[in-house]
């Protein structure tokens, strides 16, 4: 083996001087997944080509992909022997992305599981070795949701495959991705239980994306905490440090690359269980720590405590301001401590907490409590038993407090919590906050009880810390291509969203002078016009009565967000058709993935756009349509962000046109004669409604 790779690594060495300069270069490394098998038009939605669309000029990404190979050298089609191999070794790259694991799960390589964790070192080893010595990034196998247990079988990826990944990385030091907690909560990703496709490809793309854009810096030095007698141990591939500190147990979990800022989430309480939201968050560079005060319920020693370890932490360096974590008990700890140190908390993340100790363990309410535990909280606090049934210090108490602190508060609850019963902890916390002018946001998960805890998919969580942090990647403002590829989208089979783009750019050219671009979503896209590949057009007849008498297409393509829009404004024919009017009408499609405020900065990232580079062309910007059919609604609530935000923003030679008391109604539902079921889409006579209200303006815009 050793000459084999001497004379591959001179055989590389004379190759690279051959080779034309490139900016950054990163190699995908994988099977059928990252080549691109289930997704349609894989040559341009594969996740290293959607990779390469958002990073853009000054990065190379290759696709070195092999459907149906092993990690394992004794597998049935060993990626080593592989052409894609050698060719990811010759492509000098700065950072290489390994994806392999899923067929080895297969039963035929199952009698060689024993030999993962030598032969993923090895493999690591071979890219870390290169001249360019790259970064090396483990991506853990996506879930598998076949049932045939001697195919690609789930049980043995999350027992045998994952856990060797994470070995290997905690022994060489390398990072990971964890691509299974993203897809396990989204089968509809996954058409044949297997492969992503386009649309999962672009999850998989954004978060590589946000990989490569991490910002970092030095790690803390933990030699002055760290000074006794310590156990290193892996922490789902991470490095774990455990000793006894001031008489206490404490953990601190290090990221293989520390964020700039050097943030961190503390515990409270439950190490380690449903540790998914502690392992997104030390991927992004956070530290993980934890200090036991069990079983003090909060109590001032509780807080003394954690204000020692706090100031130790400071010195060692991590930043002054913290993310909370409470699982059930520990929501007690975590706001009795922020009510203690308000300006030491970026915010708060609990689960299922403990927010009136009458309640548990009191059982004092509807749940049944714990004895013990009641014991050992009067114990705690000094209390007799008449005094612990009065007890008026939880945080329940001390809602309104907490509410002016302005603390960024997010709680994850079972709605059929029976150890601690939702209507006596969070629903009347959040109330109670609410009306105070606080800020808390309640992820229900309905049908559930106390256990589990956390999501299987943390990523709503997730995103709360890293707004909340500040960390969060804005993908709304970022040009990407869109990656829609199906005909329940308003098009004929096989006319996907690039073909849609396509047609698009052909009518800008073709059509001269052009007086109108109507520029959005699938909303748009109804419109229809002389689309050829549209087969949904259920706005054509309304808006061919009000605007025949101008020259104008339809630029909307279904499933289109802020971003694909800015794409297509940069990337398409819009600059030399040069049209006398855009109406803009995007970002509804945002609304699941990103919050009013990164939408609204998508809007105005398009707006910039066109006022720059069309600067005679004149803007009407519509933002999203009402969407939500009831005001409760989230969408509704993102809507009213998003407008609000828009309306007192100073947009200098655009028309602010919103269409809120033409389409939602005086008790603030949507006007069901104008929408949809799904308080999205628009029926035939929304848009009636829709082109004579565009009219209205659009011929005294144009007039002048």
């Amino acid at each position: 083996m050793k000459q084999i790779f001497l004379g591959w690594l001179l055989s590389v060495l004379l190759f690279s001087t051959s080779l034309t300069a490139q900016d950054f270069r990163i190699a995908c490394v994988g099977n059928s997944i990252t080549y691109g098998s289930g997704v349609a038009n894989r040559e341009k939605n594969s996740y290293p080509a959607q990779l390469q669309a958002m990073l853009g000029k000054g990065y190379l990404v290759q696709n070195f992909g092999l459907g149906g190979t092993t990690l394992l050298k004794k597998g049935n089609k060993p990626y080593w022997t592989s052409d894609e191999f050698r060719r990811s070794l010759e492509s000098r790259p700065d950072l290489v992305f390994i994806k392999l694991g899923t067929n080895d799960s297969k039963a035929v390589n199952r009698p060689f599981h024993a030999n993962l964790v030598a032969d993923l070192t090895e493999l690591v080893k071979t890219y870390q070795q290169l001249p360019t010595h790259p970064r090396v990034i483990l991506l853990l196998p996506v879930p598998s949701f076949y049932a045939d247990s001697n195919s690609i079988y789930d049980p043995v990826i999350r027992s045998s495959i994952i856990p060797a990944v994470q070995q290997v990385a905690y022994e060489t030091g390398v990072e990971l991705i964890d691509l299974y907690q993203l897809f396990i909560n989204r089968e509809d990703l996954l058409p044949d239980k297997i492969h992503p496709n386009s649309l999962g490809a672009t999850v998989m793309a954004k978060r590589l994306y946000e990989a490569i854009q991490q910002e970092t810096t030095t790690a803390p030095d933990f030699r002055k905490i760290l000074n006794g007698k310590q156990v290193i141990s892996s922490f789902y591939g991470y490095r774990q440090s455990s000793l006894q500190w001031q008489g206490r147990t404490i953990y601190i979990v290090e990221p293989k690359r520390t964020a700039k800022g050097r943030p961190w989430i503390w515990r409270a309480r439950f190490w380690g269980h449903e540790p998914q939201l502690d392992i997104a968050l030390l991927e992004r560079g956070f530290h993980l720590v934890y200090c036991d005060v069990a079983e003090l319920f909060g109590n001032k020693t509780a807080i003394a405590a954690w204000n020692q370890f706090y100031g130790a932490l400071r010195t060692a360096g991590l930043a002054a301001k913290m993310t909370l974590e409470g699982m059930s008990r520990g929501g007690v700890y975590v706001y009795n401590w922020a009510l203690a140190n308000p300006d030491k908390v970026a915010c708060i993340y609990a689960d299922a907490p403990v927010l009136d100790l009458k309640s548990w363990p009191g059982g004092l309410g509807k749940g049944p409590g714990s004895a013990a535990d009641w014991e050992l909280f009067k114990k705690a606090y000094g209390l007799t038993e008449t005094a612990a049934r009065n007890f008026k210090a939880s945080p329940l108490d001390k809602a309104e407090q907490i509410a002016r602190l302005k603390i960024p508060l997010v709680h994850v609850v079972g709605d059929a919590d029976e150890v601690v019963p939702l209507a006596e902890n969070t629903a009347l916390f959040e109330e109670r906050v609410l009306a105070a002018g606080g800020h808390i946001a309640v992820i229900h998960k309905p049908g559930i009880k106390h256990h589990p805890h956390s999501l299987p998919n943390p990523s709503p969580i997730l995103d709360f810390i890293l707004r909340a942090n500040g960390y969060k990647l804005n993908f709304a403002t970022l040009p990407a291509p869109g990656s829609e590829f199906r005909s329940g989208a308003g098009w004929f089979e096989g006319k996907d969203w690039w073909q849609q783009n396509q047609d698009i750019d052909s009518l800008l050219l073709a059509e001269k002078n052009l007086d109108i671009v109507f520029l959005g979503n699938s909303i748009t896209q109804g419109i229809g016009g002389k689309r050829p590949n549209v087969s949904y057009k259920p706005g054509l007849m309304a808006f061919d009565a009000v605007f025949g008498s101008y020259r104008w297409i339809s630029a909307g393509i279904s499933g289109d967000r802020t971003q694909t829009v800015l794409w297509r404004l940069q990337n398409g024919n819009y600059k030399l058709a040069a049209p006398r009017l855009i109406v803009l009408t995007i970002g509804v499609n945002n609304m699941g993935d990103d919050s009013g405020e990164e939408i609204f900065e998508g809007v105005l990232a398009c707006v910039n756009w066109i006022k720059t580079n069309l600067p005679a062309t004149k803007l009407i910007v519509t933002g999203p349509l009402p969407a939500g059919m009831e005001k409760k609604e989230l969408r509704r609530q993102q809507y009213e962000t998003i407008h609000l935000l828009l309306e007192n923003h100073k947009m200098p030679g655009v028309i602010y046109f919103p269409l809120h008391k033409t389409f939602i109604g005086e008790d603030g539902r949507l006007n069901p004669d104008y929408y949809s079921r799904d308080g999205i889409h628009l029926v035939e006579e929304g848009y009636k409604i829709w082109a004579i209200e565009l009219g209205k303006i659009i011929k005294t815009t144009l007039a002048k």
